[in-house]
């Protein structure tokens, strides 16, 4: 009697671990955003310019988060390289996100652009070269949820985003920039250790199956699209639509509230995720999430009372994790094997590129609740539109 294949088991301590790393890139992202518009003015730039860096720093993410990509396939051509090189990035990284609350007060604009600029850049090793670990150590069935948990991190820290901002603007800067700069620095001292504990994971486990053939480009770029979508979407739907959606039915003073519900809906269905996409593969559980997520957007859109929009909420959410999971697994996928940090950075620079898009359009627009909440659908007709490529693709290859 044959030996029976069993599948890899998934190393959840490394991926609980990666969840920590991306919660304190979000803390420091969540602290930055905060105390921008106080910091500019100390260094003499004026409020007036604060969505202007905003609109810089994802230029840089796009930009660094391919490069970076790039960069990181090739060190993790020799075992250890990878980990050491995030380590020392993020290091510096916490350093200059340090500075940043003791530069403002000099005011200088050159100094304060120049500390930031620096933070943006090296903040980058904390998105694709994790991702890079994942794709060449882990098994392919296992690498769904990876992310799922890694994921994770993000989630919360988007989830207490709201109540963080209501807090932080009685403290002194320097002290959570300093804190959320320490917790940078003592996850990331775990990287090289993290990479080489995956590095042993891989080796414990039966010979990976032969390599898939590359996909052709214009796979590459369907996907890439139907991700460009879809952020879009996700971007105008939580940065724009659910203020005012939520102003329609309740008092502002309940939004630290009522907003982290999106988020609570991702948080609850990262682990069905990462199921979901091992089951029936990346591309059917992206779809399956963009067709949830539109139905929870136009929900959200037409509900006619609070109960129905937070039911409408935690239903994008949920599609929005669902999307989100599986889209960074079939990135590992695409890229396999060798290019799994150029595939992950270019996803993450579409993810800068569409808050890029938001961003600017916020600030040429300047939308008044009446008119985000008379917008509302449109996040629900692209999160359809992204299904439809996605289906198409599929059906293609």
């Amino acid at each position: 009697m044959g030996a029976t294949a069993t599948a890899p088991r998934v190393p959840a301590a490394i991926g609980l671990y990666l969840a920590a790393v991306q919660f304190a890139f979000a803390l420091g992202w969540i602290v930055y955003v905060a105390y921008l518009p106080a910091l500019a003015g100390q260094a003499g730039l004026g409020v007036r310019w604060v969505p202007w860096l905003l609109l810089a720093d994802q230029l840089v993410f796009i930009a660094t988060d391919l490069a970076v990509g790039l960069a990181s396939d090739r060190a993790a051509r020799v075992l250890g390289r990878l980990g050491r090189w995030v380590l020392a990035v993020s290091l510096l990284s916490a350093a200059a996100f340090l500075a940043l609350p003791w530069a403002a007060p000099q005011g200088s604009p050159g100094l304060f652009v120049a500390i930031t600029l620096l933070w943006v850049v090296t903040t980058s090793a904390l998105r694709a070269p994790p991702l890079t670990m994942l794709g060449r150590y882990v098994a392919r069935p296992s690498q769904p949820m990876m992310v799922a948990l890694a994921s994770f991190g993000l989630g919360v820290a988007n989830a207490l985003a709201p109540y963080l901002g209501l807090q932080l603007k009685a403290l002194d800067p320097r002290l959570p920039f300093g804190l959320a700069a320490l917790a940078l620095a003592l996850v990331t001292l775990g990287m090289v250790a993290a990479e080489r504990a995956l590095a042993r994971q891989a080796t414990a486990t039966a010979a990976p199956p032969p390599a898939a053939a590359p996909a052709g480009r214009g796979t590459v770029a369907a996907f890439l699209l139907a991700c460009a979508i879809g952020a879009l979407a996700f971007q105008w739907h939580q940065a724009v639509s659910s203020p005012a959606l939520a102003l329609r039915h309740t008092a502002a003073s309940d939004l630290p509230s009522l907003l982290p519900i999106f988020w609570v809906g991702f948080n609850l269905t990262l682990l069905p995720a990462g199921l979901l996409a091992r089951r029936l593969g990346a591309p059917a559980t992206m779809a399956i999430g963009a067709e949830l997520a539109m139905l929870g957007t136009a929900g959200a859109a037409f509900a006619p009372g609070l109960g129905l929009w937070i039911v409408a909420q935690l239903a994008a959410g949920a599609g929005w994790a669902l999307l989100l999971c599986a889209a960074f697994s079939a990135a590992l996928a695409l890229g396999a094997t060798g290019r799994e940090g150029l595939m992950s950075g270019a996803l993450s620079a579409t993810l800068a590129g569409a808050a890029l898009v938001r961003i600017g359009t916020v600030l040429a627009v300047s939308p008044t609740p009446a008119l985000a909440q008379g917008l509302a659908w449109v996040p629900a007709l692209a999160f359809a539109a992204c299904a439809s490529l996605l289906v198409l693709n599929a059906v293609r290859r």
